[in-house]
């Protein structure tokens, strides 16, 4: 059994419907743990894991232009929240869900929003399976296979385990190159990005990266 990690760009008609007034760092990751997509009942219903700005998502939840309804309950002891929401069906939605439900296919949750355009997916099946994914896609929509190979990882849900200050160090430091082998970026680099001591930048990977090894050893 194969797996599949891709990456889409999605156009803006299937981009999560987002007020202009939201900032691109409200949210800094998204995982959707399960969705339902129901035409016949005029809806899209999402559980999500969200990492980002808690009081700025329930406004969000409340602008019922967005969603019809949306639950969002803080995670204990985390700097996360879970979102329950119901969205109005749209046609685009039907067409970028309906590429992942062919026989052979599944998808292995989370589904990962890094920006509002911006999806990780991985997907797990037979070789013949996993090929129509890309041929099956909208044409509006852009991907990129990551990596294919047998699949043996465990999974799991990570927008609990960082803060959003260590989420947005370790990106910081992925695009200055800090792990890059061999490494283009260095620690002070990182720091400059993020306005904070070399010392302070250190403590804050550090803390991610091993909140990120007890999750990969399942502790």
């Amino acid at each position: 059994m194969q797996s599949a990690d891709i990456t889409l760009t999605l156009p803006e008609s299937m981009q999560l419907p987002v007020p202009d007034w939201v900032d691109d760092d409200v949210v800094d990751r998204e995982e959707v743990l399960s969705w339902q997509v129901r035409p016949d009942e005029d809806a899209v219903y999402f559980l999500s894991l969200v990492s980002g700005d808690l009081d700025v998502i329930r406004e969000l939840g409340e602008a019922t232009d967005v969603a019809r309804t949306a639950d969002v309950t803080p995670v204990e002891g985390a700097d996360a929240f879970y979102v329950y929401a119901e969205l109005p069906f749209r046609d685009a939605d039907s067409a970028l869900m309906s590429t992942f439900d062919a026989p052979g296919l599944v998808v292995v949750p989370p589904i990962v929003y890094t920006a509002t355009d911006t999806v990780q997916v991985t997907v797990l099946g037979e070789d013949d399976a996993l090929s129509g994914v890309l041929d099956g896609l909208p044409e509006a929509v852009d991907a990129t296979v990551d990596r294919v190979s047998e699949h043996g990882r465990l999974g799991g849900a990570l927008a609990g385990r960082l803060t959003r200050r260590q989420f947005q160090a370790i990106a910081v430091a992925r695009d200055v190159g800090y792990y890059d082998v061999p490494r283009e970026g260095d620690l002070a680099a990182v720091a400059d990005e993020l306005d904070v001591s070399e010392s302070a930048a250190s403590t804050l990977l550090r803390n991610a990266e091993r909140a990120l090894v007890d999750a990969a050893l399942g502790r």
